[in-house]
């Protein structure tokens, strides 16, 4: 005889039935439950997503962008808060979740409340002081990077690295980056590349909740940060995500990804730049060579000018000047001297005595030798020499008489 068979079930009619069986729970419909906000996300509908744990247990929840409007606050990872709910099964995947109607705070959760102490206590140590950072270095030749060996952290920065310069060395220290072993393997990893004597240092991870990221506020962790001697960028998760290296480092990237275009400049700019001050130092050259030739053009044009051959032709060229200037006035002064002397001559032959004797006169001289020119010179009975064109004589004076024809 056969056995009875028994009723065969499909999943979803078992999801459904224990989804029936809490709904009609009076405890589950309307409940208060005091935790932790953890493993927050809010999504672009609207809804928020997120854990709510206590020291042992944790259980998932959700506000739908309905009951969002209500929130007097932003929720954010570590919040200690009272959720006003439902919890119900989500039949398709199974899972149970409290279905929140309402949250209000209840004070700071655990993890919260020791990062604010922690931070506290590493400002007034002067860890956070602007003084203490060091600037990135402009150009880089290799890049340290402290971070898991998998996951998108380590892709997003050697692609935008290799792709901003391909001729980057990119040093990974292969680190534990959550769990208790984490901030040892980081401080380790940071150790690591200082004595490789890497340019930069990124030492980061990707996104998570307060506790996947803890390791980046534990002090030893900042310390290590602070003390560390190349410049070091901290790029944990994503740009709302804060941790205490970012406050120690030399410079905080919100994500991996910017953390390389920080680290890392593009070679392309520099090429660039390159390029740009080639041109500049051509047209400087091209400016500085055409004014040195035009230097060289006029200093050979002086030269010209003071040339010894050339300053002598000058000067024979001015003495020949100057000589048939001379010759020209001695010619000149000579012929207006042979004129006046011509002049003079005819003048002086005017009054030539030889010339008047050869008209018909004569010329007289007294006994002692003067000139005759006057009566009152001679007397009676004085004996005169008288000069002619071919010869002269001696005459002796009978009779004197002056003009008017007196004798006497």
């Amino acid at each position: 005889m056969l056995p009875k068979k028994k009723n065969v079930y499909s999943v979803t009619q078992i999801n459904s039935y224990i989804r029936g069986m809490l709904s009609q729970d009076f405890l589950l419909n309307g409940l208060m439950v005091r935790g932790e906000v953890s493993n927050l996300t809010d999504h672009a509908s609207g809804h928020l997503y997120f854990t709510l744990k206590d020291e042992k247990s944790a259980v998932s929840c959700v506000m739908f962008a309905s009951d969002r409007r209500g929130l007097a606050f932003p929720l954010r990872e570590g919040m200690q808060v009272i959720v006003s709910g439902t919890v119900d099964v989500y039949v398709r995947d199974g899972k149970y979740q409290l279905y929140a109607k309402k949250i209000e705070k209840d004070g700071v959760g655990a993890l919260a409340e020791r990062f604010e102490k922690l931070k506290r206590e590493l400002e007034e140590r002067g860890m956070f002081d602007p003084s203490y950072k060091r600037p990135i270095p402009p150009y880089i030749r290799t890049l340290g990077v402290v971070t898991a060996p998998t996951g998108a952290a380590i892709r997003d920065i050697i692609q935008i690295a290799k792709r901003r310069n391909p001729f980057l060395q990119i040093i990974l220290y292969p680190a534990i980056v959550q769990g208790e072993a984490a901030p040892g393997s980081i401080i380790q990893g940071i150790h690591a590349l200082e004595e490789l004597s890497v340019d930069v240092i990124i030492a980061g991870r990707g996104g998570g909740s307060l506790e996947d990221l803890w390791a980046f506020n534990e002090e030893a962790v900042a310390q290590a940060f602070f003390d560390c001697s190349i410049p070091i960028i901290s790029a944990v998760g994503h740009e709302t995500d804060v941790v205490l290296s970012d406050y120690v480092a030399d410079l905080r990237a919100p994500t991996p990804s910017a953390a390389a275009e920080l680290a890392v400049c593009d070679i392309r700019d520099v090429f660039r730049r390159l390029q740009d001050m080639e041109e500049d130092l051509l047209r400087l050259m091209n400016r500085r060579i055409t004014e040195a030739s035009l230097r060289a053009e006029n200093l050979e044009v002086r030269l010209k000018a003071r040339d010894p051959m050339r300053v002598l032709r000058d000067k024979r060229n001015r003495l020949m000047t100057l000589e048939e200037r001379m010759e020209g006035s001695m010619q000149r002064r000579l012929t207006a001297a042979k004129h006046r002397l011509m002049l003079d001559a005819e003048k002086l032959e005017g009054k030539s005595p030889l010339k008047r004797l050869s008209g018909g006169f004569v010329y007289g001289q007294t006994g002692k030798g003067e000139g005759l020119h006057s009566i009152e010179q001679i007397s009676g009975g004085d004996r005169l020499k008288f000069q002619l064109t071919d010869g002269g004589f001696l005459a002796e004076v009978l009779k004197v008489w002056p003009k008017d024809g007196k004798k006497s």
